[in-house]
């Protein structure tokens, strides 16, 4: 399985913090945002990844992760050139997902907890088509929304509903095997000229082959789109990274958990963090 990151869309609720720089580069504590996707891709033991982003900001995003060796995968890059719909990425990188199965995480978007890389990969291996990841929130109206039958199957899915019957979210994290490409180019663009995800979800949901992963107690999942949830997002991993002593979505740490870099090399990164927390965590970790 190939990973796609979708660092893209002009973050206009988040400006003006977004007015000269993706949000996806912003901070959440002590590390850029795009740390925390990228992580739970690497915890899915994924080393292929596909960033996606504008063409403004594609330059900065290979300042700061290059290709991807320091962390034991390879990155590459490509430029949407509008916010057409997070669907738009199957077809951006069409040739990148070659005849591989595919997940795709949102830029914004963070999930933690323990056992994660454990259910990340059973969901590789159980992949039948398409695979969402169920989260209960308080303010459903603000989301993707999974109702469900009283056999405990998905009915159907709703984007933002005025009314929801249901409190559980559907997180910025899918999976899908090699066809949908295919499904995301049947797809015709919303109300808004954007080809929706929740569009791609509901084909596969026709063809009963959409299942969700839920996710309960003891994870979290964390979508940065405003400020008030940027600043949510920060406090969390603080307190988190504060209490246990250990960072969350440390991209080194997880390669170097994974066998995928050795102790030289996170010499080496340790070095490029210069004096700052996030080194010393590094040079502890040798």
């Amino acid at each position: 399985m190939v990973g796609i990151i979708l660092a893209g869309g002009s973050g206009t609720r988040l400006l003006p913090l977004t007015y000269s720089i993706s949000k996806q580069l912003l901070p959440i504590y002590d590390k850029p945002m795009i740390y925390y996707p990228l992580s739970v891709l690497m915890l899915a033991n994924i080393k292929e990844i596909l960033i996606i982003t504008d063409p403004v900001n594609l330059p900065l995003f290979k300042k700061l992760l290059g290709d991807g060796s320091r962390f034991g995968i390879s990155l590459t890059y490509k430029v949407q050139e509008s916010p057409n719909g997070i669907a738009e990425a199957f077809i951006l990188g069409e040739d990148f997902i070659g005849n591989n199965d595919v997940a795709l995480m949102l830029g914004d978007n963070i999930l933690w907890g323990q056992g994660l890389s454990e259910r990340l990969t059973k969901a590789q291996k159980n992949l039948k088509g398409a695979t969402i990841f169920g989260y209960r929130v308080s303010n459903p109206k603000e989301f993707g929304v999974v109702e469900i039958s009283k056999k405990n199957k998905i009915k159907r899915l709703i984007e933002k509903p005025k009314k929801p019957k249901s409190n559980i979210a559907v997180t910025g994290l899918y999976m899908f095997e090699n066809d949908v490409t295919k499904v995301a180019k049947l797809i015709k663009p919303s109300e808004r000229g954007e080809k929706e995800i929740t569009d791609v979800n509901n084909y596969y949901l026709k063809q009963s082959k959409l299942k969700m992963e839920f996710l309960g107690r003891g994870f979290a999942w964390l979508d940065t789109g405003t400020h008030e949830s940027l600043i949510d997002a920060g406090n969390f991993v603080n307190a988190i990274e504060k209490r246990q002593g250990y960072k969350i979505a440390c991209l080194e740490e997880v390669a170097f958990n994974k066998k995928w870099i050795d102790k030289n090399q996170l010499k080496i990164s340790s070095k490029i963090y210069g004096k700052s927390d996030y080194a010393s965590y590094l040079k502890n970790l040798e």
